[in-house]
């Protein structure tokens, strides 16, 4: 079974302009399976509104109509969650608490982002779910994994 996992927009991003990133190599395991991302509505809309930057992308190795492609797949992979109950952790960055909610409504393991002391420094925390870079996601992975 998959591990479910949160993908914060910074992770997307970073994906399309590091191609040897470790964040590639999350999104590139989104896609394939291995991780099963969670989204709903809040993550869906910073999605689409960040990808439609095009000075953010002006150094990126594709153009916007690739980057709908990759969002499209995305969203394939994904597993939309409701979110019943807003649970407002109160995070330094009001903004991101959707992460939290999104995280608690879809039973995620993990929340990927580059951002992870600001998302971790909420009022509320959720032992069950780790707040995680993509690099240390990955070398969780290589220690826990059997051939």
């Amino acid at each position: 079974m998959a591990r479910r996992i949160v993908v914060d927009t910074n992770i997307l991003v970073s994906a399309i302009l590091s191609p040897d990133g470790a964040a590639r190599e999350v999104l590139r395991r989104c896609l394939t399976g291995k991780y099963l991302p969670l989204i709903g509505n809040a993550l869906f809309l910073e999605y689409e509104d960040v990808l439609s930057r095009e000075k953010l992308f002006a150094a990126a190795p594709i153009g916007p109509e690739d980057r709908e492609t990759l969002l499209d797949a995305l969203l394939g992979a994904c597993r939309w969650i409701e979110i019943a109950f807003l649970w407002r952790p109160n995070l330094p960055d009001e903004a991101d608490n959707h992460l939290i909610e999104l995280a608690v409504a879809g039973n995620a393991t993990a929340i990927v982002t580059h951002n992870a002391k600001h998302v971790a420094a909420g009022e509320l925390a959720f032992e069950s779910i780790r707040i995680v870079a993509p690099g240390d996601l990955l070398k969780e992975e290589r220690l826990t994994w059997q051939p």
